[in-house]
C-alpha cells in the first residue's frame, strides 16, 4: 500500500487502469491507454494495475467491474469510472487535472 502511495502523491495527474489479462474489454483497454500515455508525454502518468496480482489493494479501492479507471492527483481521486472508455474522452479528462 505504501508503494501505491508514492504513484498517486504526485503533482501530475495519475491516470490508473486497474485490469486482468483475461478480460476482453481490459485487453481492448491496452491500445486505448497507449495512445492516451503517448498523446499526454510528461504531463501525466498511465500505470496499469493487475487487480490478480494486487487484490488487496484492489479491495481496498473497491474495485468490482473491470475495466476500472481513476485519476489522482496530489493523492486524492478525481475521477472513477468502471468499463471502457475511448482515448479521447480519457485524454479530455486527464488535462483538466494538469
Amino acid at each position: 500500500m505504501s508503494k501505491f502511495g508514492e504513484l498517486i502523491e504526485t503533482n501530475v495527474p495519475v491516470l490508473l487502469d486497474f485490469y486482468t489479462e483475461w478480460d476482453d474489454a481490459c485487453k481492448e483497454m491496452h491500445a486505448v491507454l497507449r495512445d492516451v500515455a503517448a498523446a499526454l508525454g510528461d504531463k501525466a502518468k498511465v500505470i496499469k494495475i493487475d487487480v490478480e496480482k494486487n487484490s488487496e489493494l484492489a479491495e481496498a479501492l473497491r474495485v468490482k467491474g473491470l475495466p476500472t479507471l481513476m485519476i489522482y492527483k496530489n493523492g486524492e481521486m478525481k475521477w472513477r469510472q468502471s468499463g471502457e472508455q475511448d482515448a479521447n474522452t480519457l485524454i479530455g479528462l486527464v488535462k483538466e487535472f494538469v
